[in-house]
This record gives structure tokens, C-alpha cells and sequence, in this order.
């Protein structure tokens, strides 16, 4: 009952969704004097998790027919910015970087907090109190 609550859901697939672009940053950071490096990024949660709720078919159970076939992994793709690019043909911007890691950050501890607010609730309403 209590395994798929979709806040709990939401809230892991937001932390996952910070991971996933953190590491992107890092790479980003590591090929920042790397010539002809392009930026790489994932959408942000906002996108994915509204793609997430379409009203489209879905897998809810592994043994349903092209449930891991879809494709619905989030990749990395080249950040599209249109005239970021060094003489070199790198286009990572440390500023930029830096700023997204903390907002990343930010977004990773309202994921937390969602996770053991949600985790206080439930242990209430158990009676097992906070």
C-alpha cells in the first residue's frame, strides 16, 4: 500500500532527476579546456515530469507487453546555445555551470525534504509518531 505513494515517487524521480544533470555538470567542468567540447545537459524535472503525466498508455507492471522497450530513459544532449561558443569551439561556460550545480543542489534537498515529510505523515498516521 504504502510502496507506491506518488509522492514518494515524485520525490525519487526529482533527486534522480538532479543526479542525472549533476553529472552532467561535472562533465562539463572536466572538458571545460577540452576544444571542440559541447555542453551537455538533461531536461529539466519540470519537463520530464510533465511528459511523465500525459495521458498516454503506460507500463505500471514489468510483465506488461514493451515495458522495457520504450526508451524512456533520460539522456544527455548537447545544450543548444546559440553563440556560447569559445574560439576553440567549447561551449562550456563555468559561470553557467556553477550556477546550474546550485540550483541542482536546491533542487536535490526539496526532494529530501518531500521525502521526510512524507515519511514524518506516514509514521504519524501509523502511530509510530515523528
Amino acid at each position: 500500500m504504502y510502496q507506491n505513494l506518488s509522492i514518494l515517487r515524485m520525490a525519487g524521480q526529482m533527486a534522480s532527476n538532479a543526479a542525472l544533470r549533476q553529472s552532467a555538470v561535472a562533465q562539463n567542468v572536466a572538458n571545460a579546456d577540452t576544444p571542440g567540447y559541447k555542453a551537455v545537459d538533461a531536461p529539466s524535472f519540470a519537463e520530464t515530469y510533465r511528459d511523465d503525466q500525459s495521458l498516454s498508455l503506460r507500463e505500471t507492471r514489468a510483465g506488461h507487453l514493451g515495458a522495457f522497450d520504450q526508451g524512456s530513459e533520460t539522456r544527455l544532449a548537447p545544450r543548444q546555445a546559440p553563440g556560447t561558443e569559445s574560439p576553440n569551439g567549447n561551449s562550456v561556460s563555468l559561470e553557467h555551470e556553477m550556477v546550474t550545480a546550485a540550483q541542482l543542489r536546491e533542487q536535490h534537498d526539496m526532494a529530501l525534504a518531500i521525502y521526510r515529510t512524507a515519511q514524518s505523515v506516514l509514521r504519524t498516521s501509523l502511530g509510530r509518531g515523528a
